[in-house]
């Protein structure tokens, strides 16, 4: 059983390091776009709108979204890769259809050009996947490769001689 912990952290971990596959899949279907539909993607077009940030603030946001769902995944009881799927599917519905139009930021998605929205729910289908994979790995690690034991190659320090050394 997983400390709380070291679950949250390694879905926020997860998260973030597959919002890297996410965009490379957002990069390669944007260019497959039609020239009028190659404008920036939804991140760039969330920060535009709520700070003016640019690029440099979009990338910051996306992987500080994606590390933010990855520790909500890792907070359930998900863990399969179907199950990751589902949650980035579920991620997109929630920012698309829900939270990113009720608070007027963006369009709802079944507003956006239907290859623009299918772009974006690939993405997620790809971070989803990712997460779950990602997740399950840096688990795996804390209980293993990370896990509580005697440390047989650390160096070992000399004493301090300094004041309040004792002698």
């Amino acid at each position: 059983m997983q400390d709380g912990n070291v679950r949250l952290t390694s879905g926020a971990l997860a998260g973030l390091v597959a919002t890297a596959p996410m965009t490379v899949a957002m990069r390669a279907l944007w260019e497959k776009l039609p020239e009028n539909e190659r404008y920036p993607a939804p991140p760039r077009e969330i920060v535009d709108r709520t700070t003016g940030g640019g690029a440099a603030t979009a990338l910051l946001s996306h992987f500080a979204y994606g590390a933010l769902c990855g520790a909500l995944f890792a907070a359930g009881t998900r863990r399969s890769l179907g199950e990751g799927v589902a949650f980035g599917v579920g991620v997109w519905a929630a920012s698309y259809l829900g939270l990113l139009p009720s608070l007027g930021v963006l369009r709802p998605a079944w507003a956006h050009p239907p290859r623009r929205t299918a772009l974006m729910l690939c993405a997620h289908v790809a971070w989803g996947a990712a997460t779950a994979l990602a997740c399950k790995e840096l688990e795996r690690a804390s209980e293993t490769a990370f896990s509580a034991g005697p440390a047989k190659d650390a160096s070992v320090r000399p004493k301090s001689r300094g004041r309040f050394a004792k002698s």
